[in-house]
């Protein structure tokens, strides 16, 4: 048996325990997993309820990775975290809190703001906010590499870290497409694939305001030193050199994001 804890990734309420998370049961949120429910333990904190699920990982359609994970799921934001997920400034959640209009509370002892899970999907829902990104817990990542196993190697790790979802493209014209329709929070970009200009691709996405927020890591084997620095002026947040082990690209990934690594 493993055990894993993933922030965010069941949209399930501290305040109304496993029946009533923004419309999922916890039932369903287990059977979406792949598992079949045969035992669950919960623990609470200030900021995220604890569950530890038991499934069956010899019934068919259930993976065995999942059987002993625990999920930490997140049911108390700050500004910064709410600010992500309704994709505006943390100043714009900072006025909504002190103006009454997004509820909460302050950290004893401190000017801290805090958000409930419920109260943030009321003033989303309220205000026409989308709530996908509260609902799944989940960041979209879009890999951008030619290389099959590599992004074998990636699409497999952030999967298995439960907390991204993931979308390949293995040319420019597909990436360009994909960006747009898809709308992810990071992109892992091989600057060297034959019909992509890595310089140009951080200077769209940067000068697109619909895409202000959207981390890019570049990734490649063959960059000189200024080429590197042309990327990152440019607009690239990272730059990762090949060869280089998945579990470095998850962790800058994570850092980029404001995701807390994982606990293996």
């Amino acid at each position: 048996m493993r055990t894993r804890k993933l922030a965010a990734m069941l949209p399930l309420l501290h305040t109304s325990g496993f029946s009533a998370g923004l419309g999922f049961a916890a039932d369903d949120a287990i059977r979406g997993l792949g598992g079949i429910r045969q035992g669950i333990a919960t623990s609470s904190t200030t900021e995220s309820e604890e569950v530890t699920v038991q499934c069956s990982a010899h019934r068919q359609g259930v993976r065995s990775r999942f059987k002993g994970w625990t999920f930490v799921m997140k049911t108390v934001f700050t500004t910064g975290e709410a600010a992500k997920i309704c994709k505006v400034s943390q100043q714009t959640i900072i006025r909504c809190f002190d103006s009454g209009q997004l509820k909460g509370f302050r950290v004893p002892g401190s000017r801290f703001r805090r958000i409930p899970r419920d109260i943030l999907y009321r003033f989303m829902k309220e205000n026409g906010i989308p709530t996908d990104a509260l609902e799944s817990g989940r960041r979209k990542a879009l890999v951008v590499d030619d290389d099959v196993e590599l992004v074998e190697l990636i699409r497999d790790a952030l999967e298995a870290d439960g907390r991204f979802e993931v979308r390949v493209a293995n040319n420019g014209f597909d990436a360009g497409m994909m960006v747009k329709e898809y709308r992810p929070d990071i992109i892992v970009l091989d600057v060297m694939l034959p019909d992509i200009n890595g310089k140009e691709v951080c200077q769209r996405v940067r000068n697109d305001p619909a895409l202000d927020d959207v981390r890019i890591i570049c990734i490649s084997g063959m960059v000189e030193a200024d080429k590197i620095d042309d990327l990152k002026k440019s607009g690239a947040n990272e730059f990762l050199q090949k060869p280089f082990e998945v579990e470095t690209l998850v962790d800058r990934m994570c850092r980029l994001l404001d995701v807390e690594p994982s606990d293996n």
